[in-house]
């Protein structure tokens, strides 16, 4: 009797670890099992340089959804993004999308605007005002090799 008493407390020990290690999985893997509490936005941009799939969304500095998926839209030759936005958020049809840079050279991420003046997008609707990231490497180069004022007032050219 004592015997089956051990076996049982092993049992169910060893139910009790795996349901842990499963629910530590659909937690930390961000799964959603059992309902989505997240709806989709779209954004067009005409570089997404840097940004892959999962990095964040914020708006004011929190962050509210992960970039679901990166496209392109052959139609209107432009880099379409989807966003998972949590239902709890609201994003309305005059908000700025923006790809921005978290420091210096970190990870990008895309910055929301709130709008307010504006509709509730729904599933499935699209941010129309967008903002693409400065390209630093581009800026870079023409500061070395003295292409910044070529177009502006401080070209040397210019000046004599």
């Amino acid at each position: 009797m004592k015997k089956y008493s051990l076996e049982t407390g092993v049992g169910i020990f060893m139910v009790i670890g795996l349901l842990c290690v499963g629910y530590m999985t659909v937690k930390l893997g961000k799964v959603s099992l059992f309902g989505d509490d997240h709806y989709s936005l779209y954004a067009r941009f005409g570089s997404v340089s840097g940004l892959r799939v999962g990095n964040p969304v914020e708006i004011g500095g929190i962050e509210v959804g992960r970039v679901e998926q990166l496209t392109i839209d052959q139609e209107k030759q432009a880099a379409l993004v989807q966003l998972k936005i949590r239902k709890d958020v609201r994003v309305y049809d005059d908000a700025i999308a923006s790809i921005k840079t978290a420091g210096l050279i970190g990870d990008k991420y895309i910055k929301i605007e709130p709008g307010g003046a504006g509709e509730i997008l729904k599933p499935g609707g699209s941010i129309t005002e967008t903002a693409s990231p400065v390209d630093v490497e581009d800026m870079i180069s023409k500061y070395v090799f003295g292409d910044v004022g070529k177009n502006g007032k401080n070209s040397k050219k210019e000046e004599k």
